[in-house]
């Protein structure tokens, strides 16, 4: 199976697994092995599904500051989980192509493997939210229209992305690309690089 065929399948599992509930409280209930990349990508994509309803619920205008910040914190933890995840599964590529000899004139690509999966694991979310958009009821006909093209826009921007994720694992079996990681240095939440932290110190 292709690499994003089994993306797609598995993020498709996990949005429709956290709709069941629908509720960002709902403790995750991962069906495949552990330290297993089908279980590693179940996980993330459960992570974005939490981390999309929490964007949605600090957006409401009524929300208490006291809850929007305790959200905002749990934002910003749950991007750091995501972040360590990609860099996780591109792990994963690494050690699959370790033996790989890369060609002489070999390239690198605008970005790893996992970042890309990363795109792929949103978009997941963004049509299974505008398919219940293009089919809501009480909405007008014009709103459900404009739903349905951008939906369509999006199945084939899957198509696109899986396509382009595939060529480009290929790519690096075939030595013709190489990959690089570099880890995400996020200076606002190192508290030695942040000096709004190390200034309370």
């Amino acid at each position: 199976m292709e690499f994003s065929k089994l993306c797609n399948k598995i993020f498709d599992k996990s949005v429709n697994d956290y709709h069941i509930t629908d509720n960002v409280n709902t403790v995750i209930k991962n069906p495949y092995k552990i330290k297993t990349i089908e279980y590693y990508l179940y996980l993330k994509n459960w992570i974005d599904a939490v981390q999309w309803h929490y964007e949605d619920i600090i957006r409401d205008p009524y929300i208490d500051p006291k809850d929007a910040l305790v959200l905002k914190r749990k934002i910003d933890k749950s991007n750091q989980e995501r972040t360590d995840l990609v860099e996780l599964i591109d792990s994963y590529f690494l050690d699959k192509n370790k033996n790989i000899k890369v060609k002489d004139n070999a390239v690198i690509n605008t970005e790893s493997p996992a970042w890309a999966v990363d795109r792929l694991s949103i978009l997941a979310l963004k049509i299974y939210h505008m398919d219940q958009e293009a089919n809501r009821k009480n909405t007008t006909k014009e709103q459900a229209d404009n739903c349905h093209k951008k939906l369509n826009i999006l199945l084939e921007q899957r198509k696109d992305l899986s396509e382009a994720i595939d060529i480009l694992l290929n790519d690096i079996k075939l030595g013709n690309k190489y990959m690089k990681v570099y880890k995400q240095m996020k200076m606002y939440n190192d508290p030695a690089l942040n000096p709004v932290l190390y200034s309370k110190k």
